[in-house]
């Protein structure tokens, strides 16, 4: 059985969301994906559709919500478990809304808490590369940054993924 929170973390294209669905795929035939990501062009529109599809033959119950993944984990049901994929689009939507990150965190942390399953957290490590040249891309790499540590303190497992390879970091894998 999974912990009642799990966060995977990893680079783009590192293999993180799907180690994830296979955890979430392995702890229960019952569960939730918490999409946050939003269509911003054709590409992205195209992504989401197919992701959709595979999650709808899969079994999924999937709520699309950008902005609010704790109004879906609101929603769980005891025997669920869920993915929320990912908090990295999620913070993008509040930095790009210019809402008060805080605030956004207190809320996802509330709704945590409420969770009435274990949910597992897709998120990016963004802080590896270069100082980014403008101040918005310095920001966010910053409030993802101390998301990304205030989530593996809040978890109970944390696993990061490289090259497709899952490494424990804190915690243990079921």
């Amino acid at each position: 059985m999974l912990p009642p929170l799990t966060v995977v973390i990893g680079g783009a294209a590192s293999g993180k969301s799907d180690f994830a669905e296979e955890i979430v795929v392995s702890a229960s035939s019952h569960r939730l994906y918490i999409a946050t990501a939003q269509a911003w062009d054709d590409e992205m529109r195209a992504k989401i559709r197919a992701h959709q599809d595979a999650r709808a033959a899969a079994g999924w119950r999937t709520v699309e919500t950008p902005l609010d993944p704790e109004t879906a984990l609101g929603t769980m049901a005891e025997d669920e478990v869920a993915l929320l994929d990912c908090a990295t689009m999620w913070l993008t939507n509040h930095l790009l809304a210019e809402h008060d990150l805080d605030a956004a965190e207190a809320a996802l942390t509330a709704g945590l808490a409420a969770a009435k399953g274990p949910v597992v957290i897709v998120t990016n490590e963004v802080g590896a590369g270069i100082v980014p040249e403008n101040a918005l891309a310095r920001r966010f790499r910053e409030a993802q940054g101390r998301l990304n540590r205030r989530l593996a303190a809040r978890a109970d497992l944390v696993v990061t993924v490289i090259a497709g390879l899952p490494l424990t970091l804190k915690g243990q894998l079921p």
